[in-house]
């Protein structure tokens, strides 16, 4: 087996000096040259990110003298935390992008080689006999965290795990980075010194002369792995899913799959070096850097098909997502698609799922066999259409087109067969397409994601690149083909959600259908939409308006069955829809949508109101949104509401809304007050529910305005709460002679001048409280006599008649309070 699984481009050309190390950061290639000096390599414009085949990258920066004492032997990047790690006379580390010197590790001098944990941050480095282990600390500094010594010089090392691999002489040894327990594994060789390569499974490989040998992580033998190359190698990397080998005339790539048969042998001599990054693979000469640019599978996949290597062929399937591949050779789809029908008709449908899975025939050709299904009508190119785009493949792609028009003419003379209709529509038939769309979904689902993301953040670009004068002049055909391509996997993706929502309601997997609307899906929402009311299928058919943000028809809808499961009682059915749904769909609702939240509670404020408040005040709705429209809307609700919040907490609550909170309390207040004072009830120490709340909040919180509750409350009466806010604005005076002689509570003159007290020890003007009290009681005509020099200017900001508008019970009636100033003090006495 040989094909083409890479191409070698020429990347970096010119270096004067000796390039000893690359790595790559953010699309960059990041050059360490013998004579100290750093490059950075860019590539070219408009490569999004892409090594391009056709222009090399160009020189960006140099850092001159970056390691000012030693040759840099070797470079690592950590691209997660901006890190360069390199090795010259010790091991130091920079930081892009100024590459500012971030740390020194001064032990490490004299060291030849380091192994990186990236994950975890730990660095090992091997110096003479001595392997440390260091742990980078908040990304500026390393600390030594373990040292062990070992039998010899270390020659190669990597992690694996918790432990780390080390060839030193002739063997291969694996200590634990814990404990320091060694394990012997085997020995390299005769000739080669040994080499160590970690795979992304955590397993190693591990070199004896031409032989690689396939070990766990603790250097158990894995049965039948081995790789035999052409010659010993000086390294290998591994990209999946081949590994490559840098051999003294040319870099050879093996299958990394069982017999890990030859791939490819790019010729290039005198490799210094190579380097796996995620794109590609870099093959480090004297003075040039080359780029082993990964052929896209699906043209390997043509190559392997059209060599009859259709096991290869197939396993290289296998890693591919579906809207990555191109089409199969005309020879592995015939057989498939013949196998896969000859499946169906014989009722092994899953087994012909994986069949059609495997050709990677357009999931609307699978399709074709469920012909009660509603699918939406696209643009998606048909297979054989496909095919003619690739010449290389249109004399092979004759058998596979055969094969469809054969087996499709065959479904159009059986659409008269009932039976079989129902044969090919039956429960099972529709459990294994429900397996096979889901299957196909994950790629088709990400490639239809990333056209909109794409088209989003740079379609102006994008289009405007379409449309320049070499792709219209040089490349017409190309262009056509480009524009048609940018909406079938949108359009695919469609196809298929419509289909895979279809066939989980028919084989009655509802959830399985609510979980797909749950996520982001493609579904067809006119089609869904008939299919869903036919069947009055209402749970999913919420999720389906969710799932479109269309939450006014969502909620309408629920409302609606809330409604009707209430009307006609049934016990499953109201388990099914109730006022709780509502809440629980708005919820996710209130941070991007609060207003289409205080439309749509209305009914469940009325039958659900201390949810609803609770759904409020926990998805944090703006307070002042939430205030004003329950005022509103329904105002007997919006003292609850802000008691909840007051509650929640003091110091969180805007003071307009405490203020209006105490407001309402006074509202409710005064109105009580007028009925019990008409009644003949009152006394001041007669005491309703919302009163003892107004005396509470005025006496524990301090965000409400004291002016405007001082103008609104009559002098005459409600002494108490005149008392709490003469108290707030520090005329104590007054305040006590309303507790001594209005209210005759003296215990409570006691305990207000303590606090006054204690609240003012530094302030000497709070100091003589008691023997303002004292003078109370002693001389009450002078104390009041004083109280009133003092209190007149007060006095008057709140003598004279206010006209405040205030309902009664609702706050819907208006009336006038005469605010007059106090009362003669011989009413005092």
């Amino acid at each position: 087996m040989v094909h083409s699984a890479y191409d070698a481009v020429e990347l970096v050309a010119g270096v004067l000096s000796d390039i000893v190390d690359v790595a790559s950061y953010a699309g960059k290639l990041v050059v360490a040259v013998k004579d100290g000096s750093l490059r950075i390599y860019s590539a070219p414009p408009h490569a999004d990110g892409e090594i391009t085949r056709d222009r090399p990258y160009a020189l960006e920066r140099q850092q001159p003298s970056l390691w000012r004492r030693g040759t840099p032997l070797a470079i690592e990047v950590s691209e997660s935390r901006d890190l360069l790690l390199s090795l010259a006379e010790f091991v130091s580390l920079h930081r892009f992008p100024a590459l500012e010197t971030v740390a020194v590790i001064s032990k490490t001098k004299g060291a030849k080689l380091f192994a990186w944990d990236d994950r975890r941050g730990l660095l090992a480095v091997g110096r003479w006999r001595r392997l440390t282990i260091f742990r980078l600390d908040s990304g500026r500094e390393f600390v030594e965290v373990r040292e062990f010594g070992v039998p010899d010089t270390v020659k190669s090392m990597v992690w694996c795990g918790d432990n780390i691999c080390l060839g030193i002489r002739k063997e291969y040894i694996i200590i634990n980075s814990m404990t320091g327990a060694l394990t012997e594994v085997f020995s390299s060789g005769r000739n080669a010194p040994p080499l160590v390569v970690a795979l992304p499974t955590r397993e190693l490989l591990l070199g004896k002369d031409n032989i690689g040998v396939f070990v766990d992580q603790n250097g158990k033998l894995i049965q039948d792995g081995r790789i035999i190359w052409s010659d010993t190698p000086a390294s290998v990397v591994i990209h999946r899913p081949y590994a490559v080998a840098r051999l003294p005339r040319h870099v050879e790539i093996r299958s990394l799959r069982a017999p890990n048969a030859l791939v490819q042998t790019v010729v290039l001599r005198d490799v210094q070096k190579l380097v796996e990054t995620e794109n590609c693979i870099l093959a480090v000469l004297a003075h040039s850097v080359y780029g082993l640019l990964p052929v896209p599978i699906g043209a390997q996949i043509v190559q392997l098909t059209a060599s009859g290597e259709f096991e290869e062929a197939l396993s290289l399937c296998k890693l591919l997502p579906p809207e990555d591949s191109n089409l199969r050779a005309a020879k592995e789809s015939s057989i498939h698609i013949r196998y896969g029908h000859f499946l169906f008709d014989n009722g092994s449908y899953e087994e012909a799922m994986e069949q059609f899975s495997d050709s990677h025939v357009d999931i609307t050709y699978v399709l074709s066999l469920y012909p009660s299904l509603v699918l939406p009508q696209t643009h998606i190119i048909g297979e054989h259409d496909r095919l003619e785009d690739l010449p290389e493949l249109a004399r092979e792609s004759s058998d596979v087109t055969d094969e469809m028009e054969s087996y499709s003419l065959q479904l159009h003379e059986s659409d008269d067969k009932s039976p079989l209709e129902i044969k090919k529509m039956s429960h099972n038939a529709l459990i294994a397409l429900v397996k096979y769309l889901q299957k196909k979904r994950n790629g088709i689902i990400e490639r239809a994601t990333a056209e909109v993301t794409e088209e989003v953040v740079s379609g102006a670009v994008r289009h405007s690149l379409v449309l320049s004068e070499p792709y219209r002049s040089k490349k017409p055909n190309k262009k056509r083909a480009q524009t048609h391509t940018s909406s079938i996997a949108r359009e695919m993706s469609t196809v298929l959600d419509t289909s895979l929502l279809q066939a989980l309601i028919l084989t009655g997997q509802s959830s399985e259908a609510i979980e797909l609307l749950k996520g982001l899906n493609f579904c067809d929402l006119k089609i869904c939409k008939e299919f869903l009311e036919e069947r009055n299928d209402y749970m999913v058919l919420l999720d389906l308006y969710k799932s479109n943000e269309m939450h006014h028809e969502a909620l309408q809808l629920l409302n609606q069955l809330v409604e009707e499961s209430k009307a006609i009682g049934k016990t499953d059915f109201n388990k099914k829809f109730n006022p709780q749904m509502i809440i629980e769909y708005l919820r996710p609702l209130c941070l991007s949508d609060p207003m289409l939240v205080l439309e749509s509670s209305l009914y469940v404020l009325e039958c659900n109101p201390s949810d609803t408040i609770e759904l409020f005040l926990s998805e944090n709705v703006p307070a002042d949104l939430v205030n004003s429209y329950l005022k509103q809307h329904a105002p007997n609700l919006q003292s609850t509401y802000l008691e909840l919040m007051l509650s929640m907490s003091v110091s969180g609550i805007n003071p307009n809304l405490q203020n209006e909170l105490v407001q309402l309390y006074l509202s409710e207040v005064l109105d009580w007050h007028m009925i019990m004072k008409e009644e003949g009830n009152w006394t001041e120490k007669t005491y309703s529910p919302t009163r003892k709340k107004l005396i509470t909040t005025l006496e524990n919180n301090s965000g409400y305005n004291t002016d405007i509750l001082l103008k609104r409350l009559p002098q005459d009466h409600l002494f108490e709460e005149n008392a709490i806010l003469y108290g707030k604005i520090n005329q104590h005076l007054r305040a006590l002679s309303l507790y001594v002689h209005k209210l005759q509570m003296p215990e409570r003159a006691v305990a207000y001048c303590d606090r006054v007290h204690e609240e003012g020890t530094q302030q000497p003007s709070k100091s003589n409280i008691y023997f303002n009290l004292l003078q109370i009681y002693l001389n009450p005509r002078k104390a009041e006599k004083e109280f009133e020099q003092k209190i007149a200017p007060v006095a008057s900001q709140y003598r004279g008649i206010q006209k405040v508008t205030r309902a009664r019970g609702g706050r819907m009636g208006k009336k006038v309070v005469e605010i007059e100033g106090a009362d003669d003090t011989s009413h005092m006495l």
